[in-house]
Protein backbone atom coordinates (compact mmCIF):
# COMPACT_ATOMS: atom_id res chain seq x y z
CA UNK A 1 0.00 0.00 0.00
CA UNK A 2 1.52 3.29 -0.96
CA UNK A 3 1.96 5.82 1.61
CA UNK A 4 -0.65 8.28 -0.49
CA UNK A 5 -3.24 5.43 0.49
CA UNK A 6 -2.74 5.83 4.08
CA UNK A 7 -4.91 7.71 6.36
CA UNK A 8 -3.62 10.77 7.63
CA UNK A 9 -3.60 10.45 11.83
CA UNK A 10 -6.27 12.26 13.80
CA UNK A 11 -5.00 15.62 15.03
CA UNK A 12 -5.20 15.98 18.51
CA UNK A 13 -6.32 19.08 20.46
CA UNK A 14 -4.86 20.23 23.47
CA UNK A 15 -6.62 20.76 26.69
CA UNK A 16 -6.89 24.38 27.97
CA UNK A 17 -4.78 25.20 30.87
CA UNK A 18 -6.99 25.47 33.24
CA UNK A 19 -8.36 21.76 32.81
CA UNK A 20 -4.85 20.51 32.72
CA UNK A 21 -3.51 22.38 35.66
CA UNK A 22 -7.34 21.73 37.50
CA UNK A 23 -5.69 18.88 39.35
CA UNK A 24 -3.39 21.16 41.13
CA UNK A 25 -6.19 22.97 43.34
CA UNK A 26 -8.68 19.86 43.33
CA UNK A 27 -8.10 19.74 46.88
CA UNK A 28 -8.33 23.34 47.65
CA UNK A 29 -11.54 24.23 45.65
CA UNK A 30 -13.34 21.02 46.80
CA UNK A 31 -12.56 22.42 50.58
CA UNK A 32 -13.23 25.59 48.93
CA UNK A 33 -17.18 24.43 47.56
CA UNK A 34 -17.33 22.41 50.98
CA UNK A 35 -16.51 25.43 52.99
CA UNK A 36 -19.23 27.54 51.10
CA UNK A 37 -21.78 25.36 51.55
CA UNK A 38 -21.12 25.17 55.11
CA UNK A 39 -21.18 29.18 55.58
CA UNK A 40 -24.62 29.41 53.33
CA UNK A 41 -26.02 26.63 55.38
CA UNK A 42 -24.76 28.29 58.57
CA UNK A 43 -26.14 32.04 57.37
CA UNK A 44 -29.54 30.06 56.36
CA UNK A 45 -29.93 28.75 59.60
CA UNK A 46 -28.78 31.93 61.20
CA UNK A 47 -31.30 34.04 59.33
CA UNK A 48 -34.13 31.25 60.02
CA UNK A 49 -33.34 31.61 64.18
CA UNK A 50 -33.39 35.15 63.81
CA UNK A 51 -36.98 35.22 62.24
CA UNK A 52 -38.43 32.86 64.27
CA UNK A 53 -36.81 34.71 67.29
CA UNK A 54 -38.66 38.13 66.07
CA UNK A 55 -42.00 36.02 65.55
CA UNK A 56 -41.57 34.87 69.21
CA UNK A 57 -40.96 38.31 70.00
CA UNK A 58 -44.15 39.63 68.18
CA UNK A 59 -46.19 36.89 69.68
CA UNK A 60 -44.70 37.77 73.48
CA UNK A 61 -45.32 41.37 72.93
CA UNK A 62 -49.30 40.76 71.46
CA UNK A 63 -49.57 38.68 74.40
CA UNK A 64 -48.41 41.17 76.49
CA UNK A 65 -50.51 44.14 75.24
CA UNK A 66 -53.66 41.71 75.57
CA UNK A 67 -52.65 40.96 78.88
CA UNK A 68 -52.17 44.99 79.64
CA UNK A 69 -55.88 45.64 78.15
CA UNK A 70 -57.48 43.25 80.14
CA UNK A 71 -55.60 44.62 83.14
CA UNK A 72 -56.90 48.13 82.16
CA UNK A 73 -60.27 46.85 81.40
CA UNK A 74 -60.57 44.51 84.84
CA UNK A 75 -59.27 47.75 87.07
CA UNK A 76 -61.56 50.53 84.85
CA UNK A 77 -64.94 47.34 85.83
CA UNK A 78 -63.59 47.63 89.43
CA UNK A 79 -63.43 51.23 89.77
CA UNK A 80 -67.11 51.64 88.06
CA UNK A 81 -68.12 48.57 90.80
CA UNK A 82 -66.77 51.34 94.02
CA UNK A 83 -68.48 54.17 91.80
CA UNK A 84 -71.79 52.48 90.90
CA UNK A 85 -72.21 49.61 93.37
CA UNK A 86 -73.94 51.88 96.18
CA UNK A 87 -76.34 53.56 93.31
CA UNK A 88 -77.15 50.04 92.06
CA UNK A 89 -77.67 48.92 95.68
CA UNK A 90 -80.22 51.47 96.42
CA UNK A 91 -82.29 51.48 93.32
CA UNK A 92 -82.34 47.51 93.82
CA UNK A 93 -83.54 48.48 97.59
CA UNK A 94 -86.22 50.90 96.28
CA UNK A 95 -87.18 47.31 93.83
CA UNK A 96 -86.06 49.52 90.76
CA UNK A 97 -83.96 47.11 89.36
CA UNK A 98 -85.37 43.25 89.08
CA UNK A 99 -89.03 41.72 88.43
CA UNK A 100 -91.71 44.51 89.79
CA UNK A 101 -93.19 43.94 93.31
CA UNK A 102 -96.81 45.31 93.32
CA UNK A 103 -97.80 44.24 96.74
CA UNK A 104 -94.69 46.43 97.80
CA UNK A 105 -96.25 49.23 96.07
CA UNK A 106 -99.32 48.80 97.33
CA UNK A 107 -98.07 48.06 101.39
CA UNK A 108 -96.25 51.55 100.52
CA UNK A 109 -99.29 53.15 99.44
CA UNK A 110 -101.17 51.77 102.67
CA UNK A 111 -98.51 52.90 105.25
CA UNK A 112 -97.92 56.59 103.80
CA UNK A 113 -101.79 57.17 103.88
CA UNK A 114 -101.90 55.86 107.83
CA UNK A 115 -99.11 57.97 108.46
CA UNK A 116 -99.81 61.02 107.07
CA UNK A 117 -103.66 60.38 107.93
CA UNK A 118 -104.70 61.32 104.33
CA UNK A 119 -108.20 60.64 102.97
CA UNK A 120 -109.32 57.51 101.42
CA UNK A 121 -107.63 57.24 97.93
CA UNK A 122 -108.10 54.86 95.05
CA UNK A 123 -105.91 53.41 92.12
CA UNK A 124 -105.49 51.11 89.55
CA UNK A 125 -102.51 49.45 88.16
CA UNK A 126 -102.71 48.39 84.40
CA UNK A 127 -100.35 45.65 83.40
CA UNK A 128 -96.78 46.25 83.03
CA UNK A 129 -95.38 47.30 79.54
CA UNK A 130 -91.95 48.07 77.62
CA UNK A 131 -91.47 52.06 79.04
CA UNK A 132 -90.04 54.31 76.37
CA UNK A 133 -87.73 57.02 77.00
CA UNK A 134 -86.59 59.99 74.82
CA UNK A 135 -83.25 59.34 73.58
CA UNK A 136 -81.29 56.53 73.84
CA UNK A 137 -80.45 54.63 77.01
CA UNK A 138 -78.06 52.25 77.50
CA UNK A 139 -79.59 49.59 79.54
CA UNK A 140 -77.19 46.34 78.76
CA UNK A 141 -78.80 43.05 79.34
CA UNK A 142 -81.94 44.93 81.08
CA UNK A 143 -85.14 46.32 79.77
CA UNK A 144 -86.99 49.54 80.89
CA UNK A 145 -90.53 48.16 81.78
CA UNK A 146 -93.25 50.93 83.07
CA UNK A 147 -96.68 49.36 85.01
CA UNK A 148 -99.08 52.63 84.41
CA UNK A 149 -101.42 53.74 87.89
CA UNK A 150 -104.25 55.65 87.72
CA UNK A 151 -104.62 57.79 91.36
CA UNK A 152 -107.50 59.34 92.72
CA UNK A 153 -106.78 61.65 96.08
CA UNK A 154 -109.29 63.57 98.05
CA UNK A 155 -107.08 66.24 99.60
CA UNK A 156 -107.89 68.64 102.42
CA UNK A 157 -105.13 70.69 100.54
CA UNK A 158 -102.54 70.60 97.96
CA UNK A 159 -99.71 69.78 100.48
CA UNK A 160 -101.36 66.30 101.10
CA UNK A 161 -100.25 65.36 97.21
CA UNK A 162 -96.66 67.01 97.61
CA UNK A 163 -96.13 64.84 100.72
CA UNK A 164 -97.56 61.83 99.36
CA UNK A 165 -95.94 61.77 96.27
CA UNK A 166 -92.34 62.69 98.23
CA UNK A 167 -92.82 59.45 100.60
CA UNK A 168 -93.94 57.53 97.86
CA UNK A 169 -90.30 57.94 96.32
CA UNK A 170 -88.59 56.92 99.38
CA UNK A 171 -90.41 53.23 98.43
CA UNK A 172 -89.81 53.01 94.90
CA UNK A 173 -89.55 54.54 91.32
CA UNK A 174 -92.10 55.78 89.13
CA UNK A 175 -92.71 59.41 86.94
CA UNK A 176 -95.67 61.24 87.11
CA UNK A 177 -97.26 61.70 83.38
CA UNK A 178 -99.90 63.96 85.00
CA UNK A 179 -102.00 65.50 88.10
CA UNK A 180 -104.83 67.38 87.52
CA UNK A 181 -106.59 69.35 90.48
CA UNK A 182 -109.92 70.27 91.29
CA UNK A 183 -111.72 72.31 93.78
CA UNK A 184 -114.98 70.46 95.17
CA UNK A 185 -118.14 71.53 96.36
CA UNK A 186 -118.25 73.66 99.91
CA UNK A 187 -118.73 70.89 102.53
CA UNK A 188 -119.71 73.28 105.17
CA UNK A 189 -118.49 72.95 108.46
CA UNK A 190 -117.33 69.52 108.19
CA UNK A 191 -113.83 69.29 109.63
CA UNK A 192 -112.52 66.88 107.53
CA UNK A 193 -114.24 67.04 104.16
CA UNK A 194 -112.33 67.84 101.01
CA UNK A 195 -111.68 70.91 99.34
CA UNK A 196 -109.92 69.35 96.39
CA UNK A 197 -109.45 66.32 94.09
CA UNK A 198 -106.66 64.86 92.39
CA UNK A 199 -106.29 62.47 89.48
CA UNK A 200 -102.65 61.41 88.61
CA UNK A 201 -101.30 58.99 86.19
CA UNK A 202 -98.00 57.45 87.26
CA UNK A 203 -95.76 54.73 85.79
CA UNK A 204 -93.84 52.19 88.32
CA UNK A 205 -90.63 51.63 86.44
CA UNK A 206 -87.85 48.89 87.08
CA UNK A 207 -85.21 47.37 85.07
CA UNK A 208 -85.66 43.81 84.18
CA UNK A 209 -83.49 41.42 82.31
CA UNK A 210 -83.95 41.07 79.10
CA UNK A 211 -85.34 37.10 78.17
CA UNK A 212 -82.86 35.17 76.28
CA UNK A 213 -83.51 35.52 72.10
CA UNK A 214 -84.23 32.55 70.17
CA UNK A 215 -81.90 31.21 68.09
CA UNK A 216 -78.83 33.04 69.93
CA UNK A 217 -77.09 30.41 71.89
CA UNK A 218 -76.58 27.28 69.74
Amino acid sequence: MSPARKKAAPRRIPLPYWIREFALIRTAAVTFAGTAGIAFACVFATYWHLQDARDRESYQQHLRNTAQQNYVHAEAEKQEIRIYQPQFLTLQRLGFVGSENRLAWVEAIRQIQEQRRLLPLTYEIDPQQPYRVEGRLASGDYQLRGSRMSLHMDLLHELDLLYFLTDLRQRGVFAVQGCALRRTAAAGNAPLAPTLTADCVLNWLTLTPQPPQRGAAR
